[in-house]
């Protein structure tokens, strides 16, 4: 298992946005990220450490403005902390490894597929393709990953 961890030299590479984002507990503009629309299999890392988030499997369309998902592909790799910030309360997601603002948490998504949803900031993630999975370290996630449409 490969050793995930908050890179310096990584996070000086992060736009503005994706520092501000993750480092900063930002939250990027609402239909604005790059993988809202993102359709292609492949699963979702932490941009900072690379800890595998999210597979394209649990992903759906729930309209609210960011990628949203069902569930983690890696539970341990997910910190839910309570956030009071902007006068609510909120279960904020962060990555474990890479202590990245990822988004928030709501009970609000699909019953049928575990009444979750994963409201995740885009500038907090990488995508990984399917194709590119095995040679990025990724393939025993493969089997997670599905054709979405």
């Amino acid at each position: 298992m490969p050793a995930y961890e908050k890179s310096p030299d990584v996070i000086a590479t992060l736009s503005p946005e994706e520092f501000w984002v993750t480092q900063e507990s930002g939250t990027e503009r609402p239909g604005s990220g790059k993988y809202l629309n993102n359709k292609e299999p492949g699963i979702y890392v932490d941009i900072v450490s690379g800890e595998p988030l999210f597979a394209s499997a649990a992903k759906y369309e729930s309209g609210c403005g960011w990628p949203s998902f069902v569930k983690p592909i890696e539970p341990e790799n997910i910190v839910e902390v309570t956030d009071t910030t902007h006068g609510m309360v909120r279960v904020e997601v962060r990555s474990r490894h890479g202590d990245s603002h990822l988004g928030h948490v709501f009970p609000d998504g699909p019953r049928d597929r575990g009444g979750l949803r994963y409201c995740i900031n885009s500038a907090s993630l990488r995508f990984i393709h399917r194709d590119d999975m095995e040679g990025e370290g990724y393939g025993q996630y493969i089997n997670q990953v599905e054709d979405v449409t």
